[in-house]
């Protein structure tokens, strides 16, 4: 099952949305709204140990890849996410796939920041496996350790992201 959202920051309602041709309607997903503090994102929880925030504006779907009823993907195509895994509840781990990378866990607590041309991965707990899309190189990261995908054939670059970086994104985020 995939479902295709585009958060466009409407508070309080507890439904997740299929945007079509100028329609929306509610989808169950097995996961829900959590109440809106703020226009600026939204909050999934899917099961209990996995959390999804999501920034307004965002185009993504949700995938269960080996369609056992539960969400183990998020396809993010623009603007950032952060999942937050407990690995002690989430077996077969949680991938965030977007036109450049792919950022896989078992558990962990990590940003995923896609834009034109490039997404941006933050790990804040745990660690995550990044591979890039068009060769297939891979890197894993852990806290506080970040990396920039672009599409160019040139080696991935491991670095520990500066507190002002760090704060920008997860500011998008409400954290």
């Amino acid at each position: 099952m995939i479902q295709t959202n585009r958060f466009l920051g409407a508070a309080g309602i507890a439904v997740l949305c299929v945007v079509g041709t100028g329609s929306a309607s509610a989808q169950t997903t097995g996961c829900s709204l959590r109440a809106a503090v703020s226009a600026e994102r939204q909050t999934l929880n899917c099961e209990p140990g996995l959390s999804i925030t999501i920034e307004r504006g965002a185009s993504y779907r949700l995938a269960d890849r080996n369609r056992d009823g539960q969400v183990d993907a998020v396809v993010l195509n623009s603007k950032a996410a952060l999942v937050d895994v407990d690995n002690s509840r989430i077996k077969g781990g949680f991938e965030v796939v977007t036109p450049q990378a792919i950022a896989a866990v078992r558990g962990t607590r990590w940003a995923v920041d896609a834009g034109r041309g490039k997404t941006s991965v933050l790990v804040l707990r745990g660690r995550v496996a990044v591979n890039k899309v068009s060769t297939g190189q891979g890197v894993t990261l852990g806290r506080g350790q970040g990396v920039d995908v672009d599409r160019s054939r040139g080696p991935l670059r491991v670095t520990n992201w500066k507190q002002p970086r760090i704060s920008a994104l997860m500011g998008r985020l409400g954290q």
